[in-house]
């Protein structure tokens, strides 16, 4: 796999290589690949917690109405 860096990106991870925290650039890259998978699983995980909770609001909120009764209404008002 050939992958192509702009230049500031490829100073900085020959940067990090330089510092000896890293090995090999592979290796830089393969973190950076790692923290990026672990940052998507947290976005998902917050997404998917405000989306049960605008769900669980919109099921408590006394102003909505069963989807039933709604048409209901609509059709009553329509005929």
């Amino acid at each position: 796999m050939n992958v192509s860096l702009t230049p500031t990106l490829e100073q900085f991870v020959n940067d990090k290589v330089a510092t000896g925290l890293y090995n090999s650039v592979s290796e830089v890259i393969r973190e950076a690949l790692r923290l990026l998978i672990a940052k998507e699983k947290v976005v998902s995980k917050n997404e998917l917690e405000r989306l049960n909770s605008d769900i669980e609001a919109g099921l408590n909120d006394k102003n909505t109405l069963d989807g039933h009764l709604a048409m209901k209404k609509l059709l009553n008002k329509y005929e």
